[in-house]
Formats: structure tokens, sequence, C-alpha cells
């Protein structure tokens, strides 16, 4: 495999595409990372929230010819709902950390199966007005959908930051995920903000898969290709920190990028997995 330089221009708007697509990974983390963290719990269901969402949002705007933006009015609090009954379930049932790891796998597998009888398993793409809007900024070229997707994972990570940061609530949350005891007797009523919470981290999944369904062709079986460069975000950005996932995922989103310029698109998940490796590594108790 040869090395070729590529040319300014190519690299620039290779880095800006790398950006983008790092919205995307951070976004698709931040309710992962709050889950794992605040929660104690491995969602990994949460990846096939993400793109049951996108078919969702796909079949409103083809069938009903509804924005595909304005279809969040509909599907993310039908994700909450979802959200907040999944967990209440595994807290009926004492689900370890562990086993929620092996439960919500379970459930990807299921999603995956009623997506695949529902929308078949060949390659659909949503076709909005979206998709064809680009501007130009100097020499580079940027298409509105990603922008769209850049904006809101910035604006939604900045907001559950400062949420769990200065709000009574968020600090709530960071002390039941600390000590549960301690947090009880001082009054803080963990299984109504453990329900928020998870609800809120299944609508924040809509919300990743309705911008994935505005940039990237959907087939099911992709759901598992998101799951290791996804992991690697939360990991390297740790675990309940909103903007952690963000800033990671653009790292991730840009070293892929440049890789696919410099070398093959092949290339690009060695970089992922490469950081996720060591980070598991030389800091095993990040994921703690």
């Amino acid at each position: 495999m040869g090395f070729t330089l590529p040319s300014v221009s190519l690299l620039s708007q290779s880095i800006l595409s790398g950006i983008f697509v790092g919205g995307l990974y951070g976004l698709m983390g931040l309710g992962l990372s709050l889950s794992w963290g605040l929660l104690r719990l491995i969602n990994l269901a949460h990846f096939a929230f993400a793109f049951l969402a996108a078919y969702l949002c796909l079949q409103l705007t083809t069938t009903m010819h509804i924005d595909p933006l304005l279809t969040l009015l509909v599907i993310a609090p039908g994700f909450f709902a979802l959200g907040a009954a999944l967990h209440w379930v595994m807290a009926r049932f004492k689900v370890t950390p562990f086993n929620s790891l092996l439960l919500t796998f379970g459930l990807v597998g299921i999603i995956e199966a009623i997506i695949q009888t529902i929308w078949t398993a060949d390659f659909r793409k949503l076709e909005s007005h979206y998709g064809e809007m680009k501007f130009k900024v100097g020499g580079l070229f940027v298409p509105v959908p990603e922008l769209i997707t850049l904006v809101l994972a910035v604006g939604i990570s900045v907001a559950a930051w400062a949420l769990l940061r200065y709000t009574d609530l968020g600090k709530a949350m960071r002390a039941a995920a600390e000590d549960a005891p301690i947090a009880s007797a001082f009054g803080v009523n963990q299984q109504r903000n453990a329900l928020l919470l998870a609800g809120t981290c299944a609508a924040l999944a809509s919300i990743a898969g309705v911008c994935l369904a505005l940039s990237f062709t959907l087939a099911p079986s992709q759901i598992y290709a998101w799951i290791g460069v996804v992991f690697a975000a939360v990991m390297l950005g740790g675990l309940a920190r909103p903007l952690g996932p963000l800033i990671a995922g653009t790292v991730i989103g840009v070293s892929e990028a440049i890789t696919m310029a410099v070398t093959a698109p092949s290339w690009a998940p060695i970089v992922s997995f490469t950081l996720l490796i060591v980070i598991l590594v030389l800091r095993p108790g990040r994921a703690a």
C-alpha cells in the first residue's frame, strides 16, 4: 500500500468532513456515555435505537412528506418513553452492568430483525431537500445536512454539560452515581431521575438517528459498524462527560479522514480501534 501526499485543498476538505463525521460520533456517543457513567448500564441498544429512528424518519418523510427535522417532534418523545420503559424493566429485575451488556446486545439483534422485516436489508437513502443543499466557504464545500448534525451535536452536548454541572437535577444525578445510599439519604429520588435520564439517552439516540438518515445510506447490518468507533469516542472522551464524546469523536473523525486521504478508505477503521486499544491498555480505569 503506497502513501500519496494529497493536495492542500483535498486535505482541508477531508479535515472538514472529519469534523462533521466526528460531530455525529459525538452525538451518537453522548447518550451511551451518560447511561454508562451515571446509570452504570452499558446500553448497546442505543445504536439500534439510532438506526430505528433513522428508518422511522425515512418512512415519515417518504410517505407523509414531513420535513426530516420535524419528524423529531414525534420520534424523540416516542424513544424517550421506550428508553424509560427499558430502564424500568432492567431496574425491576436488578440487571447488573455486565448483564445489561448481554441483554441490550440481544435487543440489537431483535431491532435489526424488525428493521429488515419492515424495510428489508436493501440499502436505502433519504431523499430530502437538505440533500442537495451546500454552500462554499473559501475553497471548501459545506454540506447543509452535515452542518445541521454538527450544530445539533455541539448544542446538545453543551446543554447536557451545563445541566449536569449547574442544575440541581444534574447534581443529584451525579451524586447518585457517586454514592447512591448517601444521595438517597439526602432526599434524591433515584428512581425518577434514572427513568428521566434513561429516556433522555434514548431520545438522544433518536436525534442521532435522524442526523444519520440525513447524511448516510442506511442498511440494518450497518448497526454493528458504528459500535466500535462510537465506543472508542466514548472511552476516549470519558464516561458521564457530555463534551468528551464530541471532542473525542472529532479527533477520531479527523484522523480517519486524513488517513483515507493519504492512504485508502479501508485503513480508516485502524484509527478508531487503535485508539480504543491504547486507551484500554494505558488507562484501564477510565471505564470504571
